[in-house]
């Protein structure tokens, strides 16, 4: 079944993308979530016109997301975190203690958008990748610092 996404759909595609998936996930969640809709030659046309149309803004909003791929390239980021003996930490850091550091930087970045390997739970110096639009990903290095009490 070929579909057009009208929303960012995790391991599938992104908005206005043409996906190809099986019939059951697209009947049965995907057009009636409203994250998709049948691609129709008619659809296929106003897709197209669309893209035409959008393709200045597009241009902007790479260059925007190249520019904040330098900042966080500038920044050093240290996340402190209570630990209880050595380098275990007490509790784990997630992406959302991440956004809060950036935040306080001075730079807004969606929870989605930021990938954890796994679990933080000791301290060190570790990387998350960030996506910043669909052709900008960057790969943010950090470290996790124990606090002290």
């Amino acid at each position: 079944m070929e579909l057009i996404l009208k929303q960012d759909v995790e391991n599938l595609g992104f908005k206005d993308d043409l996906v190809i998936v099986k019939n059951g996930y697209g009947r049965n969640f995907l057009i009636p979530q409203g994250k998709a809709i049948l691609a129709t030659n008619s659809a296929k046309k106003v897709l197209a016109e669309k893209l035409k149309q959008s393709q200045h803004k597009e241009k902007e909003a790479i260059s925007d997301a190249q520019k904040l791929a330098k900042k966080l390239d500038n920044l050093d980021l240290k996340i402190f975190a209570k630990s209880v003996e050595g380098d275990k930490l007490f509790g784990s850091v997630t992406s959302l203690d991440l956004i809060k550091e950036l935040s306080n930087s001075g730079i807004d970045i969606d929870k989605k958008c930021i990938q954890l390997s796994s679990n933080i739970k000791k301290t060190g110096s570790f990387v998350a990748r960030v996506r910043l639009h669909r052709e900008v990903n960057f790969d943010l290095n950090f470290e996790v610092i124990k606090a002290s009490k």
